[in-house]
């Protein structure tokens, strides 16, 4: 059994996605909604929903002020936005979820997959969600701190601290200048969709790098890191990662 709460200070907005969770998320079995957030705070408290749609723009009280009045947060959140793009990066890189308005289908279908998974994890949501009060406050995005997760706990890094990334499989390994490294259970690939804002090119099928600590292109197509170790250019790459690292 899922239990769901939409605060949205739009009725209309409530009522569409209301009628898609129904539709298209059958696994959601109980599902209150309020237009009020300061009702919602109430509602939050009294039922202890697995999995809050929260408006991030409502005039009385923003989704963001919503959650700093929450003694706690022990369950997982889906914003719902028309804009408000740097609050979208912030969300983003704290690796939590949102969707646009209007709200599609299967963007619907699978932030709530993600929502499984990662209950299934059992990934720390309070740790996460401080984490992304903290990116929301910072005046600059080179300050966010990324989460990952791993079998140890979950760890956060500003982008500075990391030197490259390393892909194996459905797993990326991170390598940071304090010459340690962490293993998460997450794909390049989704790495890459977050960090290519934040100074990271990814220069091969295998490896992402952050443009700050590259200090060498060896004549046979190889970049030398900070660290000394080698990473190799793959032949399609290279002519793009050349000229992003000439523009910087």
């Amino acid at each position: 059994m899922n239990t769901a709460l939409i605060i949205d200070d739009e009725p209309s907005a409530i009522n569409t996605l209301r009628l898609m969770l129904e539709r298209y998320i059958p696994e959601i079995t109980d599902i209150k909604t309020t237009s009020d957030a300061q009702q919602g705070l109430d509602l939050i408290i009294k039922n202890k929903p697995d999995l809050l749609f929260l408006d991030i723009q409502m005039p009385s009280m923003t989704g963001f002020d919503l959650l700093k009045k929450l003694p706690s947060i022990n369950f997982n959140i889906i914003f719902t936005t028309a804009h408000d793009q740097y609050a979208i990066e912030a969300i983003r890189f704290s690796a939590l979820d949102y969707l646009l308005k209007p709200i599609d289908a299967d963007d619907l279908r699978n932030a709530f997959e993600r929502f499984v998974e990662k209950r299934a994890s059992s990934l720390q949501s309070e740790s996460l969600y401080k984490n992304f009060m903290y990116n929301l406050s910072v005046e600059n995005k080179k300050d966010f701190k990324l989460p990952l997760p791993t079998t140890q706990g979950t760890f956060f890094f500003k982008p500075e601290e990391i030197i490259r990334l390393e892909g194996e499989s459905n797993y990326t390994q991170f390598f940071f200048v304090s010459k340690s490294k962490l293993l998460t259970s997450r794909t390049l690939k989704d790495y890459e969709e977050i960090l290519i804002n934040h100074g990271f090119i990814r220069v091969h099928k295998s490896h992402m790098v952050n443009k700050t600590h590259v200090v060498n292109f060896t004549t046979d197509g190889m970049l030398i890191m900070s660290d000394h170790s080698k990473i190799e250019i793959s032949r399609r790459r290279k002519e793009d990662v050349l000229a992003c690292l000439k523009n910087q």
